[in-house]
């Protein structure tokens, strides 16, 4: 209604009771109506536009006669109020359209339920806390993280403890072009091997859990680094894994243990604090498996995926291998929560590896009454040259977890 009051301003349009001796308005042969306009051509041969003649117009008693309006077609417009305002529709369209996407997403983000690892590490980087001497990071556990018992199996832990390792050092700047490798150490073609591993788990999270892994690291020795870490629930606050670890430097070339350079000391002492481990460092000897074990399990080697940027296995799929001959009725009725292992030597992408299990004290065919379960493990190469001792202690699944293995259905018969 606007539009058509501002331009019956500016062009006079004859309503259906005018003069009813209007003549219809014809452009070249037979346009049509154009509802009182008549067009003619000119002798300059433009088109030309004649309104038909309307009621005389009178001012003050004396008849006035309109005017001829003549507008050549084909030529700009007259500049009027409406054909000079730009065209924003597409604009307020294309705004619109933003605006609504975005107020559906705050909505979408507002309602979804605030995790601690949403609030405190979204991103899953880490953070160093305790006056840059620790370093903090959250993991929810994934459903491809947890086995047979709902939880979360011990190699995922060991994954969490060696990413939040590897963090920790990038945080720090430290990270040069290797693996957890500084700058210093990078120039000197060294990298960290770790010679020891203490772990102690009180409870496996689930899926779902979010679980806050803590790090720090400390001297041991003249030539050695202590890593240890803390796991705890996210929610509850509660501690459900403790874990310490003995590092040493060896060549990437040589494959040599070597002292700190002195340059490389500089570099990590600041970052060094004076914690008592976080587990009590076991002093028992671990002792070496022969061909007497009680189980052996043969023909284990690596895969590609299975070696890290150093060219060497990497530690956690050990303890998959030293697993792989622990006897089945263990592994059913009992879980491990005690884990010390000794590394003697790497092994490559051609290594074909055996891994042998002892049990102590223990019946195995009747473990479901019984106590805790000690293991004996070794893992070593076809020619008898070691990789890894270990010792792992083994609890009795609670009852709900145990009634969870017979509740999987059977097979049916074909």
């Amino acid at each position: 209604m606007v539009a058509i009051a501002v331009t019956s301003s500016f062009f006079p349009v004859s309503s259906p009771s005018s003069d009813s001796g209007a003549k219809s308005t014809k452009l070249g042969s037979g346009m049509g109506n154009l509802g009182g306009f008549k067009s003619k051509h000119g002798s300059s041969g433009g088109l030309h536009v004649k309104a038909n003649a309307q009621a005389h117009s009178k001012i003050n008693g004396a008849t006035v006669a309109a005017p001829e309006e003549n507008v050549k077609l084909g030529t700009a417009a007259p500049r009027t109020f409406i054909n000079q305002l730009p065209d924003w529709s597409m604009l307020l369209a294309a705004i619109t359209t933003i605006f609504l996407a975005a107020e559906k997403q705050w909505m979408m983000l507002d309602w979804k339920t605030k995790r601690p690892d949403m609030l405190d590490d979204p991103f899953g980087i880490g953070k160093i806390v305790q006056d840059g001497l620790v370093f903090r990071q959250n993991f929810s556990i994934r459903s491809y993280e947890i086995g047979a018992d709902r939880t979360a199996s011990i190699e995922t832990l060991m994954n969490h403890l060696q990413e939040t390792a590897l963090n920790h050092v990038k945080t720090a700047g430290l990270l040069g072009d290797g693996f957890g490798s500084t700058p210093e150490m990078c120039k000197k073609n060294l990298i960290w091997v770790v010679t020891r591993m203490q772990v102690v788990v009180d409870r496996y999270p689930t899926w779902g859990d979010v679980v806050q892994v803590d790090t720090w690291v400390s001297a041991s020795g003249k030539n050695g680094m202590r890593r240890d870490w803390l796991i705890r629930d996210c929610k509850t606050g509660e501690i459900l894994t403790r874990a310490s670890s003995v590092w040493v430097m060896m060549n990437k070339l040589t494959r040599r243990l070597s002292k700190i350079p002195e340059e490389v000391r500089e570099e990590i002492e600041s970052y060094f604090v004076n914690f008592d481990p976080i587990v009590k460092e076991d002093n028992k000897k671990v002792p070496k498996l022969d061909d007497t074990a009680d189980y052996i399990r043969t023909g284990l080697s690596p895969r590609w995926s299975d070696l890290d940027v150093n060219q060497h296995v990497n530690n956690v799929k050990y303890i998959g291998w030293i697993l792989e001959s622990a006897p089945q009725p263990i592994l059913e009725s009992h879980e491990l929560f005690a884990m010390t292992l000794e590394y003697r030597r790497e092994c490559g992408k051609d290594s074909v590896l055996q891994s042998l299990t002892d049990v102590s004290g223990a019946d195995v065919g009747n473990l479901a009454d019984g106590g805790s379960v000690e293991c004996k493990h070794l893992l070593r190469l076809e020619d008898g040259a070691e990789i890894v001792r270990g010792r792992t202690e083994w609890r009795l699944k609670s009852a709900n977890k145990f009634g969870l293995l017979n509740q999987v259905p059977a097979a049916e018969s074909a």
